[in-house]
């Protein structure tokens, strides 16, 4: 039956093929998408040629793994048009296996949909012998498909680590995923071995200045983000590296100004080190501290017995008592001032006194806004005589007595004002008019 079901297979599959055209290219997307479809209607392709990888990190040595896209290509359907494979913009999700995040000492990134994701940290002592399955899903972006790998990393101990002098570099003119590549950081290893000159020199870590604070740089000049790097030797630390020590460097960089060190010119070619934020560690003068730390036990309660509700004979408490003492002890001292302050105000020679002064006050406001509203408006002009400039004569006042105060406009020179006397000019011959 078996056979049978596959010879009509094939058939029907010929048939298709010569009735529409359809080219091979086409039915391997048609293949794959029902391939996909199969799996309980869930658009996932569980990863057959790339099964679980195992990998072997030391505990204090930096780990950097890949994921090239390349790996995974493979499983999502090709690209329709001939050489443009590599233009699928496909991403990556990591997680712990069971959680929705790595763990702590790993970190991810990846800049764009076209570019491969690294893996990277410094696993601790504290992860030996425990496997570390990380989940990684790779999401193509053009044909919304997943696929899935498992990373199981074992993170094996070593007695040459840690390296008891470690140094710590910050880069300016470098990003993260740059220094992560195995040509750039041995480039940088052999600088700081040339420099050094230890037995064994490892990179131990790598943080990109943003994880520490650092600020997004601005897309002009070719600014990059900025990146730590730490690495340990066997050796204590050599002259140059503690020239920024001096008194004269130190005092340079708190003015914001490069310091003098002697071997900058071995890394200025590639490396641009800040080294006024330079760390030199050595881990075996640094003093350990313990904290005690309370024990956090069990988690569980212990059993005192069940929960016995207060008994129903309780006598209730009468707080009628207490309510006439908070309201009738305050009401009963200021019914007293108010009698002290009536006795004397009333009752008392110096009150009366004040009674009456205040009454005579308030009569004569009243008198004086009765006035105030039946007075003439005054007006708004001098009503002294006038005295002509030349001849000192006696001018009459601009408004005669009889004049009508009310209608007078605050400006002169806005109307031809009633009765008005014109004051006599001077001509340019020396003759006088009016």
């Amino acid at each position: 039956m078996a056979s049978v079901g596959i010879f009509v297979g094939l058939i029907v599959a010929a048939i298709v093929r010569s009735a529409s055209g359809i080219d091979g290219q086409t039915l391997a997307l048609i293949g794959s998408k029902q391939r996909s479809v199969f799996q309980t209607g869930v658009v996932t392709i569980l990863s057959k040629s790339h099964a679980d990888r195992n990998v072997y990190p030391s505990a204090g040595v930096l780990f950097v793994h890949v994921l090239e896209r390349e790996h995974f290509k493979g499983e999502f359907p090709p690209y329709p048009k001939a050489g443009d494979s590599s233009n699928d913009p496909i991403t990556f999700n990591t997680n712990l296996k069971g959680y929705p995040d790595r763990p702590g000492w790993l970190r991810y990134i990846q800049r764009t949909s076209h570019s491969d994701g690294v893996l990277y940290g410094s696993p601790t002592a504290e992860h030996v012998g425990k496997p570390t399955i990380i989940e990684i899903t790779a999401y193509n972006k053009r044909t919304f498909e997943t696929a899935r790998h498992n990373l199981v990393i074992n993170i094996m101990s070593t007695e040459e680590f840690p390296l008891p002098y470690q140094a710590e570099f910050f880069i300016k003119n470098m990003n993260v995923e740059e220094m992560l590549a195995s040509e750039v950081l041995g480039d940088f290893l052999g600088a700081v071995k040339n420099v050094w000159q230890p037995e064994r020199l490892n990179a131990i870590n790598i943080t990109s200045a943003l994880d520490r604070g650092g600020r997004v740089p601005l897309p002009i000049n070719d600014l990059k983000e900025g990146v730590y790097v730490m690495v340990g030797a066997d050796v204590p630390f050599s002259s140059c590296l503690r020239e920024v020590e001096t008194p004269q460097n130190q005092l340079r960089c708190s003015q914001e100004m490069e310091p003098v060190i002697s071997c900058d010119k071995k890394f200025r070619a590639q490396f641009n080190i800040d080294w006024c934020k330079i760390s030199l560690v050595d881990i075996t003068k640094v003093v350990p501290v313990h904290s005690n730390r309370p024990d956090p036990g069990t988690g569980v309660l212990p059993d005192i017995g069940e929960y016995n509700p207060p008994s129903e004979l309780l006598k209730s408490k009468d707080y009628f008592t207490d309510f006439l003492i908070t309201l009738a002890v305050p009401s009963a001292v200021a019914l007293v001032l108010f009698i002290i302050l009536g006795y004397s105000m009333c009752c008392r020679r110096e009150g009366l006194i004040q009674l009456v002064h205040h009454s005579s006050i308030q009569k004569s406001s009243k008198e004086l806004r009765s006035m105030s509203k039946n007075r003439e408006i005054s007006w708004p002009l001098s009503t002294l005589p006038v005295f002509h400039p030349v001849s000192g004569e006696v001018v009459p006042p601009i408004h005669p007595d009889n004049y009508e105060t009310t209608s007078m406009p605050l400006m002169q020179t806005q109307t031809n004002l009633q009765n008005q006397i014109q004051i006599p000019q001077q001509q340019i011959s020396g003759k006088w008019y009016s």
